[in-house]
């Protein structure tokens, strides 16, 4: 496990396409500053692509988005590929709200971009 913070788990998954990290839990507030830094190292780890793997992510809130969005961002000006894969219908929900569901790279599983 990479990191834990109250309700949510970080493991991590490293392939020849990158690091996928497997959250598992509740992403909020508690969680947020945890994640961020997990992404960090999969930022230093990974020279194409890092992902999130939103499956088992029972619930999100605007922290946890927050940190999904700049950790998208960074990637996109770091020329590097950034993707979260589907989640529970609350987390969908939470992205077509916040209308980020159309800038996010989606996928169904995280299997496919590990090569």
């Amino acid at each position: 496990m990479a990191g834990q913070q109250g309700h949510l788990r970080i493991d991590a998954k490293r392939g020849p396409g990158g690091v996928v990290l497997l959250l598992e839990g509740e992403l909020d507030l508690a969680g947020a500053p945890t994640l961020d830094r997990e992404i960090g190292r999969a930022e230093a780890d990974a020279d194409s692509m890092v992902a999130l793997d939103l499956e088992n992510l029972s619930f999100i809130d605007s922290s946890g988005l927050r940190v999904i969005l700049l950790a998208h961002e960074r990637a996109r000006e770091a020329g590097r590929q950034f993707a979260v894969t589907r989640g529970s219908q609350q987390v969908q929900r939470l992205f077509t709200t916040a209308g980020v569901d159309g800038y996010l790279l989606i996928v169904d599983s995280s299997e496919e971009l590990l090569g």
